[in-house]
């Protein structure tokens, strides 16, 4: 026998305990590491089944609306209906969710959420679903899911606290979940619309809903998604105080402001975009409708793939320049692409590049935001934030509208490009941004009490 087998002889007479004993020790091994990725990977499946719940339903509402009344005005309305309520309440109810904790929030919500959704198909099938019924049905369900979302969206540092991952992972991954939601949901909600009808798409969003609802309040860690610490001693003070300390803490951050400021600027420009120039230019160019669809599936899944790399590796890269570089390639050049005379691979080529550049953007504003905001403000600021950074949103396609009449197609779509690349550019130039590292890796040390209300 030689010496390795006899080294192999001895393993053989010995591995029995040894093997048990590794075996016992990797099972408990796994067992540990599965308990402790619990808050992240319950907080992101609830995310995720909500989400693309929203998504589905956001091709099975409109064709509803437009296959039982014909009506273009009333499909708009019910789209206006939806989001105004989303929005102003979103920016009303931070204080609430910081006071009650984002858990109980956001499971009550979404199983509102679901009820509202499930009330649609009900009442149609027993011919009680009137237009008036069902706009406020919609605006209830809009209403909701800003607090909802809001308070998911909150606990998201603690979820990455609690599983050991770095902060711009938790974020990374919170943007692949919705990027995810966001490519998948309407394509699934398309092949169920045209397969089963759109009820069948409201069924499944009242059950997404409903799924969200169960997975936050029952498989998160028992102690997550509390009030904070001062939650007590902040109800004291009454709701507007506690609103405005929100205000006040925002106008002593000239970072935080400054992202909020450039991103309302380029979320008008981006629902210019979507809305109105990339559907024009889909027209006038001849593509048709496929290239939209075409462009935005590209675009969604390579900035899925871009969110997975920031995961993996944004903790560890300079943010100033990698944010700063993803800006620069998923805002102008859709633009100016659209502007000149190209054919369609050379416009999917831009988009490849753009989506990709544009998955790194959120786990950085994600972790920059969590870092510079106390957990006990956490709700309010970020609700504000929120709010402000969306107060455009709505005029961007009446503005790109209204411009592409008066002047054309490419002026408008220079125009714009121009205006994303200078206002991502030149804010770049502003002293705050040095302070995007400065609290890296770690949570917001202040407490509320410490921010003077002025």
């Amino acid at each position: 026998m030689t010496g390795q087998d006899a080294r192999t002889d001895r393993g053989t007479r010995t591995d029995t305990g040894e093997n048990t004993s590794k075996g016992a020790s990797k099972g408990a091994t796994f067992g540990s590491r599965a308990r402790r990725l619990r808050p992240l990977g319950g907080l992101l499946a609830a995310m995720a089944v909500a989400l693309t719940g929203t998504r589905v339903s956001a091709v099975a509402l409109p064709w509803f609306v437009l296959v039982t009344t014909g009506s273009a005005t009333q499909t708009g309305l019910v789209a206006f209906c939806e989001m105004t309520p989303y929005v102003v309440v979103k920016a009303l109810t931070g204080p609430l969710v910081d006071r009650a904790g984002p858990r109980v929030v956001s499971w009550s919500t979404d199983a509102i959420s679901a009820a509202a959704a499930t009330a649609i198909p009900l009442l149609h099938a027993a011919g009680l679903l009137t237009f008036p019924v069902l706009l406020a049905l919609v605006a209830v369900i809009g209403a909701v899911r800003g607090p909802g979302d809001l308070a998911k969206e909150i606990m998201i540092p603690e979820a990455a606290e609690r599983a050991g991952v770095p902060l711009e992972r938790a974020t990374g991954l919170s943007g692949v979940t919705e990027r995810l939601a966001s490519t998948l949901g309407p394509a699934a909600g398309g092949f169920m619309v045209a397969l089963l009808g759109p009820l069948t798409g409201l069924v499944l969003n009242a059950v997404c809903f409903a799924l969200g609802s169960l997975i936050i309040a029952f498989a998160l860690p028992r102690g997550m998604g509390h009030p904070a610490d001062d939650a007590p001693a902040a109800a004291e003070s009454g709701y507007w105080r506690r609103f405005g300390e929100g205000f006040a803490f925002l106008r002593g951050e000239p970072l935080l402001l400054t992202i909020i400021v450039m991103i309302g600027i380029t979320n008008l420009l981006d629902a210019a975009f979507g809305t109105v120039l990339l559907p024009v230019w889909a027209e006038r160019s001849g593509n048709g409708p496929t290239a939209i669809g075409l462009s935005n599936s590209v675009w969604g899944a390579t900035a899925v793939v871009g969110s997975l790399v920031a995961a993996a590796v944004a903790h560890r890269m300079p943010r100033r320049v990698v944010f700063f570089a993803g800006f620069l390639l998923a805002g102008a050049p859709r633009f100016l692409v659209l502007a000149a005379d190209v054919p369609m691979w050379a416009v999917l080529a831009v988009f490849v590049v753009s989506g990709a550049g544009g998955g790194f953007l959120n786990p950085i504003l994600g972790a920059i935001a969590f870092e510079r905001v106390p957990p006990g403000l956490r709700g309010r600021v970020n609700a504000l934030g929120d709010a402000m950074a969306w107060a455009g949103i709505p005029l961007g396609g009446l503005i790109a509208g209204a411009a592409v009449a008066w002047s054309g197609l490419v002026p408008v779509l220079l125009a714009a490009g121009a205006a994303y690349f200078l206002t991502t550019n030149l804010a770049a130039l502003l002293p705050q941004w040095r302070e995007m590292d400065r609290l890296r890796g770690r949570g917001a040390q202040r407490s509320p009490a410490a921010d003077p209300i002025t």
